[in-house]
């Protein structure tokens, strides 16, 4: 499992290692069963804190996708779909780009009626 960030980026490390383990579960290079490093590990290899590991991590385990073990680590878990950890994802950078482009929650969410409404 390869798990890489940018530092440079306006995306927070945290979300950044989050996407990277969802894109992992949507692309089918991470399956159910499977550990995922440990958090100091992790922190180490990519050379951020502990805890930025750990809200990535939490943020996995709100999603349903990994469950968090004291003492043996985070498992990955789902039995969600793949599609659903690729379109959590597609979500977020929805978000992403909405704000950083001052759009409000109605206005983004109008854009996205619109587009269920039209033919694609």
């Amino acid at each position: 499992m390869l798990i890489t960030i940018d530092p440079e980026a306006r995306t927070p490390l945290a979300e950044q290692i989050a996407a990277c383990i969802r894109r992992g579960l949507a692309d089918g290079t991470i399956h159910k069963g499977e550990r995922l490093p440990g958090a100091r590990a992790l922190a180490a290899t990519l050379s951020v804190n502990m805890h930025t590991v750990l809200r990535a991590y939490q943020q996995l385990h709100e999603e349903r996708l990994i469950e968090l073990r004291p003492g043996r680590g985070a498992i990955v878990t789902t039995t969600t779909p793949t599609s659903q950890a690729l379109l959590i994802e597609a979500c977020r950078r929805v978000v992403q780009l909405s704000r950083a482009h001052g759009l409000t929650q109605p206005e983004t969410l109008a854009l996205v009626e619109k587009q269920f409404k039209s033919r694609l």
